[in-house]
Formats: structure tokens, sequence, C-alpha cells
């Protein structure tokens, strides 16, 4: 689970929630909180224009099948699958070895302890001897796949951090025409302004709280995993070529971060 990610939230809303009660007391003049000046910051209709007008936006934007991932996006971004690039590494330097000293068809019985789809696919095809730029096309057009799908999922939600401010702007006009039409109206013209500023505010939270940080954290999860399909898709063209195993491990390591931790037993340590 992605601590992080939870206090994260937590911590925002709080930190939201706590200023909106901030006050100073008139007596003493210290710093106070009164928890009912939350009330000034709830309006059903804001949230009706704010979030009713982004849900049906992005259901004019998106076919269903992307709101039915939903529930695996906040998966990821909350109970992240674990991707170790040194992992990968050593296993791919272990699979080298094998093949160097009993051949590529010894693989075959090996890469069954692999857990890795694109990996044990990617094994196969050198087992089964496809030609190296057929095998080089077939991996680069699932990576080039794998991008694109997870492009699509950061979007959704950056699509959502532009919608929600604009329909908090179009709640404040609602808010500022109704209040210039009824000036007369004390009433009104105090609950016509709440709803214009509040919708502004739901849109701006609405936007940077949840859409944009959830693309972000999507966005950081894509490349954890497209690191690791690289390091395959190198790692396994090395092996095809009959590349030393010493050699395939050091250059696999320069394309890791320069803060990453080197393999046991390797030089880059």
């Amino acid at each position: 689970m992605d601590i992080l990610s939870i206090i994260g939230f937590l911590l925002a809303a709080a930190l939201i929630v706590i200023s909106i009660m901030t006050g100073e007391d008139p007596e003493t003049g210290k710093i106070a909180f009164y928890a009912e000046q939350l009330k000034g910051f709830f309006d059903v209709g804001s949230i009706a224009i704010v979030l009713g007008g982004t849900v049906g936006a992005m259901l004019l934007s998106y076919p269903g099948s992307v709101f039915k991932k939903i529930p695996k996006h906040l998966k990821i971004v909350f109970m992240p699958p674990k991707y170790n690039p040194v992992a990968y590494i050593e296993q791919i330097t272990e699979f080298a070895k094998e093949a160097r000293i009993n051949g590529l068809l010894a693989l075959e019985e090996k890469m069954n302890s692999c857990d890795d789809l694109f990996m044990k696919n990617a094994l196969m095809l050198v087992v089964d001897s496809v030609e190296p730029e057929k095998i080089k096309a077939v991996l680069e057009n699932e990576l080039d796949y794998l991008e694109d799908r997870h492009a699509q999922a950061q979007g959704f939600y950056l699509k959502m951090a532009e919608y929600a401010p604009a329909f908090g702007m179009a709640g404040t006009l609602i808010g500022l025409i109704n209040l210039l039409a009824n000036m007369s109206d004390a009433d009104a013209l105090a609950a016509n302004m709440a709803v214009a500023l509040v919708t502004t505010f739901y849109g701006v939270i609405l936007a940077n709280l949840i859409g944009k940080p959830i693309a972000n954290k999507l966005k950081k999860r894509h490349e954890e995993e497209m690191l690791c399909k690289v390091i395959i898709k190198e790692g396994v063209q090395s092996i095809q070529d009959g590349d030393n195993p010493q050699f395939i491990e050091e250059k696999l390591m320069r394309l890791l971060p320069s803060t990453t931790p080197a393999p046991a037993g390797s030089k880059n340590k």
C-alpha cells in the first residue's frame, strides 16, 4: 500500500477543513476554531453544478469502458504493483548465463519460474528461434500499446481537472447573474453570492486534490513499469545475440537512475 498517497490526500483535506474553521476570537484575539463556518462551504446547488457538470462532460468525452477502469486506477494509485528493476536485471543475467552454458533451448524450462508475462513471452520468442528483427518489432509494438493505454488513463484525470474549474466558473457566473437580478432582495443576494464563490472553490478542489494528483501518480507508476519493460526488451535481445552475461548486466545497469543500488556482485556498485 502506498502510505504517502493516503497521507497526502488526508493531510490536504484536513488542512483545508481546518483553515475553513479557523478564525479569531473577538474577545481574546486568539486563534479559535468555529465548526459552524463549515456550513458556508456547503451548498447543494454548487455541488450539482460542479460535480454534475464535470461527470456529464466526462460521460460525453469518454466511452463507458474507461469509467469501468476507475477502480483499477485507484488500486494502482494506493496499492501499486512492485516493480524492482534491479531484480529484473539479476533475473535476466541468470537467464543469460543459462543460455550461454546450455543454449537458448535451456531457457524453456527455466522461464517457467518467471512471473512477468511480458518477459515470459519475450523469452518464448527467443526459444522458438523467431528472427531478431521480428522479436524487436513485437516487443516495441507491445510497449507502444502499453504507453498509449497508460496515456489514455492519465488523460482521463487530466481532462477531469480541466472540466472541474470550468464548471466552477460556470457556477460563479450563474450566481452573479442571479445576484444582479435580485439586488433588492438581501436574502437572495447573500445566497447567490455564496453560490458564485463556492462553486469555484469546489472546482479547484476537485481538479487539484483529485484529478491532477491521480494523473501524476499514474504517470509515475507508468514510468516504473516502462523502465522494467525496457530492461526486459534490451536484455532478451542481448541474450538472443549471445552477448556475455556480464556485458548484459552492465548494459542494463546503465538504464537505471544513478540513485538505484546495483545488483549484488555487480561492478557498478
